[in-house]
C-alpha cells in the first residue's frame, strides 16, 4: 500500500490521505504540546508559510505515547498550536506511532532509515518525515533535529521545483 492511499483522520474527525497532497512534497512529523521540543512548532510554522508555494505541506500528527505529552482532546490541540504558535498547517487526529497499536502510516514510515542508516521505532516527539512529490519518503530527521536546521532545508529543496 502507498502511503498516499493510508486512511487518515483530520484532528476535527474528517477522513483524508496523503494522496491529496501527492504532488508536492510533505513533512510529517509527530508533535506533542508538552515536550521540551514543542518549541519546534515554530520552525515548521515557517517552513510550512515559506515553502508552500513551491509544494510543501507540513503535516503535524499529535502523539501522547511519550511521558503524556499531548494529553488534550482534539480542540484543546488545536487551540494550544494555533494561539500558541499560529499553526495553520494541518494537523491529524491524535495517532499512535509505535506498539501494538501502531497506526498503518508510521509502520510503512517507519521503514525509512535516518542519515546514520538506522531505521525503526519513533524514538521520541517531532520525529520528522520528508516525502517527496509522489509519496516516497526522502528523509528522515530525528526529533533533535530542528525543523530548519540546514540539512532539512537543503532536502526540501532538492525535491522542491525551483
Amino acid at each position: 500500500m502507498s502511503l498516499n492511499d493510508i486512511p487518515l483522520t483530520t484532528l476535527d474527525g474528517k477522513p483524508t490521505t496523503l494522496a491529496e497532497l501527492a504532488s508536492g512534497a510533505v513533512l510529517v512529523v509527530n508533535v506533542a504540546s508538552k515536550c521540551g521540543l514543542t518549541p519546534q512548532y515554530t520552525a515548521l510554522e515557517k517552513l510550512a508559510q515559506d515553502y508552500a508555494a513551491r509544494g510543501l505541506t507540513v503535516v503535524g500528527v499529535p502523539c501522547n505515547q511519550f511521558m503524556g505529552q499531548e494529553p488534550g482532546t482534539a480542540e484543546e490541540i488545536q487551540t494550544f498550536c494555533s494561539s500558541t504558535y499560529g499553526v495553520t498547517f494541518p494537523l491529524l487526529a491524535k495517532t499512535d506511532v509505535n506498539g501494538a497499536d501502531r497506526h498503518p502510516l508510521y509502520t510503512e514510515l517507519t521503514k525509512a532509515t535516518d542519515a546514520a542508516g538506522e531505521a525503526g521505532d519513533i524514538q521520541w516527539n517531532f520525529e520528522k518525515f520528508l516525502l517527496a512529490p509522489g509519496g516516497a519518503v526522502a528523509n528522515r530527521f530525528r526529533p533533535r533535529t530542528e525543523p530548519d536546521a540546514p540539512e532539512v532545508i537543503e532536502a526540501i529543496e532538492a525535491i522542491l521545483p525551483s
